[in-house]
């Protein structure tokens, strides 16, 4: 599914024009990068949660040239479902 229709379908659920749910998911968008960057685990109850992971530097070798190279520390999200969602998952595919 693409944003547009991700949009689209969110709004006729939520009774609200494309604009507005545009907003709203905009919004949660940035909270969502807000506490990340904080270090927060956003938790959805009955959905998952996102959490920020701190990766530390390395050194990583170039495979072609061989030259060894600094990787500075990253945080990345991570997305973790919850049971209650996997459980859905696997009940409508079967």
């Amino acid at each position: 599914m693409d944003y547009k229709t991700f949009i689209d379908t969110l709004g006729k659920r939520i009774n609200a024009d494309k604009e507005e749910t545009a907003e709203m998911v905009a919004s949660l968008s940035e909270v969502i990068t807000d506490c990340a960057l904080e270090g927060d685990t956003v938790t959805f109850p009955g959905f998952g949660n996102f959490e920020p992971r701190k990766k530390n530097e390395r050194i990583s070798v170039h495979p072609a040239s061989g030259k060894r190279m600094l990787i500075p520390p990253k945080i990345t999200l991570s997305f973790k479902p919850s049971s209650l969602l996997k459980q859905k998952v696997r009940n409508n595919e079967q």
